[in-house]
């Protein structure tokens, strides 16, 4: 079987663009929530800072989408190939 590749890439970009997007609203609501989380997002992606607004939360999101969207492609790519290789029974 193998995977789709835009399933995959839309999926995992949605998927992790989403959970910071969500940590992030609900860090702006309560201050105390996904501390420690968005300062680790903000230590991997360079524009975006735990500053508790919402234009930064918005720059993670759109910036976990994309690197959610990489991962997710790289990954089905490296199934498919390694699917290949495989006989089906």
């Amino acid at each position: 079987m193998r995977l789709s590749l835009k399933g995959m890439t839309v999926a995992s970009g949605l998927l992790w663009g989403g959970g910071i997007l969500f940590v992030g609203l609900i860090n702006l609501v309560k201050p105390t929530y996904g501390v420690s989380f968005l300062e680790m997002i903000s230590s991997v992606y360079p524009w975006f800072h735990a500053s508790r607004s919402f234009v930064d939360v918005l720059i993670g999101t759109i910036d976990g989408s994309i690197d959610g969207a990489i991962a997710g492609l790289l990954f089905a790519w490296l199934y498919n190939l390694s699917a290949s290789d495989r006989k089906e029974s």
